[in-house]
């Protein structure tokens, strides 16, 4: 018969156990968090795959400046905003921007019914999978992180004009393929 015993430890020895590359802890502080992380990549992610090596980049940088992380503060945001950073590193490296002239951009409003309402969480997930880089990136960070636009024109490297027009681009372009109406979306 096998017997597990659960040890509790304070957060300073968790913390200083992962900063000296203990796998037990390393390995808790993974599972205890992959579930989260995983959906947040998915969010930023063209594919599962894409998400995968986001998080596993994630979690690398998590490992390597875990000496940065300061006890008392949330844990969990400060490997959220390692992940979020980490896909935007991502798709930096293989995407070139283009700036977009925000007169092109027209306001989003409809009165029709909500289309969201009747979908499951993966077909919405596939939905925002099939925008563009810079619009997704765009759209989770504003709506679903609740980042200002001068916030996100910096962590992009892009224009607060930018990324308001990539913001409305891509509601129209997300209303377009829930409802859709979009048969070429990139």
């Amino acid at each position: 018969m096998d017997i597990v015993l659960q040890q509790h430890f304070d957060e300073t020895t968790f913390i200083e156990a992962c900063i000296n590359n203990e796998r037990w802890a390393q390995k808790k502080l993974y599972e205890d968090n992959y579930s989260t992380m995983m959906t947040l990549a998915l969010r930023y992610a063209n594919c599962n795959d894409d998400a995968l090596d986001i998080l596993h980049e994630g979690f690398i940088k998590v490992f390597k400046h875990m000496y940065k992380y300061h006890i008392g503060t949330s844990l969990q945001a400060w490997i959220k905003r390692i992940i979020i950073n980490t896909a935007i590193d991502y798709y930096r490296k293989d995407v070139r921007r283009r700036e977009e002239d925000l007169e092109l951009a027209y306001n989003v409003s409809s009165n029709e019914p909500d289309a969201i309402s009747n979908m499951s969480s993966e077909e919405i997930l596939k939905a925002l999978q099939q925008l563009s880089y810079s619009y997704r990136s765009v759209f989770n960070l504003y709506v679903i992180e609740g980042y200002s636009h001068k916030e996100i024109g910096e962590m992009m490297h892009i224009t607060e004009s930018t990324c308001r027009s990539n913001l409305v681009k891509a509601r129209t372009k997300l209303k377009n393929i829930l409802l859709g109406d979009d048969e070429n979306v990139r």
